[in-house]
């Protein structure tokens, strides 16, 4: 025997299938939404009495440095699946001399990216560097970031020129 709540529900059941089935595509549809939207408010509302979040915690979206990394990286690892992105390259270029944003161990793998430089990119690459060297041959600095910074300069340019 059945209890008196479960055939409380089939009922309700049967009559909102007979609802359904007397109802226009247009109106099944907004009923099906409002009937979803009744059943995320309870969920949320059930989830907030527990204690749980219900805030979505969105990812943290990499920086710059870290993305033009992996591009690097992918690009001497994984050649046949890496893909040009100026966006990149040109981040790269830029930051190349600062050893806080391009480590060591990545402007070893970048020297050996600039070898395949063309075009504009490389003819600029080479000015400025240029220009740096310039710049830092008029100071007697004897600051040793300066100094890495020339030494990477020197490396950039014996490579392109």
């Amino acid at each position: 025997m059945m209890s008196s709540d479960v055939m409380q529900l089939q009922e309700e059941m049967q009559k909102a299938t007979k609802e359904e089935e007397e109802l226009t595509s247009e109106e099944r549809r907004k009923l099906e939404r409002k009937l979803k939207k009744e059943r995320k408010k309870k969920e949320k509302q059930l989830m907030r009495e527990a204690g749980i979040s219900t805030k979505k915690v969105e990812p943290k979206k990499q920086s710059g440095s870290e993305l033009a990394l992996a591009y690097l990286t992918s690009w001497s690892e994984n050649p046949e699946e890496w893909k040009f992105q100026k966006t990149r390259q040109t981040w790269l270029l830029l930051h190349m001399y600062d050893k806080e944003k391009v480590p060591d161990k990545y402007f070893t793998i970048l020297l050996d990216y600039l070898q395949g430089l063309q075009g504009g990119a490389r003819d600029i690459t080479v000015q400025k560097a240029e220009a740096f060297m310039k710049e830092f041959d008029g100071s007697d600095a004897e600051d040793p970031n300066l100094l890495e910074k020339c030494e990477r300069i020197r490396q950039v340019l014996q490579l392109l020129s």
